[in-house]
């Protein structure tokens, strides 16, 4: 579990929501975990609903009605993080040797198999 579904390369001053835009609205889960970063209304949340998937991401702490949120499957989320620090692991992908954006993404592709694999 936590295997990555798609990727999406952003630049480096981006923010979340830029993935966000491209890749959920393809998704197929019921249940989307995230973190306080994709706690958008209009960009994630409204969408999502929309879909008929639930949305498990915390409210951010400037909003001013706090949204409830499952907080013991918010826990699963750390699969995710696992995911990460696995991919990091590879020298290559955790200091972006890589020039060519599209060079980089597909060593990630090629690490993320490489991990799904194992």
């Amino acid at each position: 579990m936590g295997h990555p579904t798609g990727f999406h390369l952003t630049p480096g001053q981006a923010c979340d929501l830029d993935g966000a835009d491209v890749l959920l609205k393809d998704i197929a889960a019921d249940t989307i975990l995230a973190d306080k970063g994709y706690d958008a209304d209009q960009r994630v949340i409204e969408p999502l609903q929309q879909q008929g998937k639930t949305a498990v991401i915390p409210p951010k702490c400037n909003r001013k009605t706090p949204r409830p949120y499952d907080k013991e499957l918010y826990k699963a989320r750390h699969l995710i993080e696992n995911f990460f620090a696995k991919l990091k692991q590879y020298r290559a992908i955790a200091t972006r040797y890589d020039k060519l954006a599209e060079t980089f993404l597909c060593a990630i592709y090629m690490v993320a198999a490489i991990i799904w694999l194992n």
